[in-house]
């Protein structure tokens, strides 16, 4: 299975973090990915995002690039979501050859690394980023890396 981790793009500044809403810039690279998903035939046969409004902002911009596609809320992909949290939850949720995942940092550099082996501070994942992963099994080292691409270089 492949997996993709969208990190949402660029969002307001705000105190209350759940509601931040995307910058008129944010909307421009969540629809650059998009753009560039769609192109590049890498459409995955199911979208889960975030509950936080972001998140949900991106994936919804994005998906509406697929045509018919839904995007799913997963609550277990708000803010703090851990690798363990992410692997138990895949497991159950994940099916056909795609999956898409939005959600945030440093959740995905932490679930990124715990698949492909590395610890620490190995990985940071930009906003609207794409990192695509091979994965045998929803637990550690069993991912391989098949691109991270960030969205300025589109």
């Amino acid at each position: 299975m492949i997996v993709y981790f969208l990190r949402h793009s660029e969002a307001e500044d705000s105190p209350e973090d759940f509601g931040r809403r995307l910058t008129p810039k944010g909307s421009v690279q969540s629809e650059k990915m998009g753009r560039f998903m769609k192109q590049a035939g890498l459409i995955p046969s199911k979208i889960l995002s975030s509950p936080v409004v972001r998140a949900r902002q991106t994936a919804e911009i994005v998906c509406a690039l697929f045509g018919d596609a839904k995007v799913e809320i997963a609550p277990w992909l708000a803010c703090g979501m851990s690798p363990s949290d992410c692997f138990k939850n895949m497991a159950v949720e994940a099916s056909g050859p795609a999956v898409l995942l939005v959600g945030h940092e440093p959740d995905f550099s932490s679930t990124i690394g715990a698949l492909l082996g590395c610890e620490g501070d190995a990985l940071h994942i930009r906003k609207a980023s794409l990192t695509g992963l091979s994965v045998s099994a929803f637990s550690k080292g069993c991912g391989r890396l098949e691109f991270s691409l960030p969205v300025k270089i589109l």
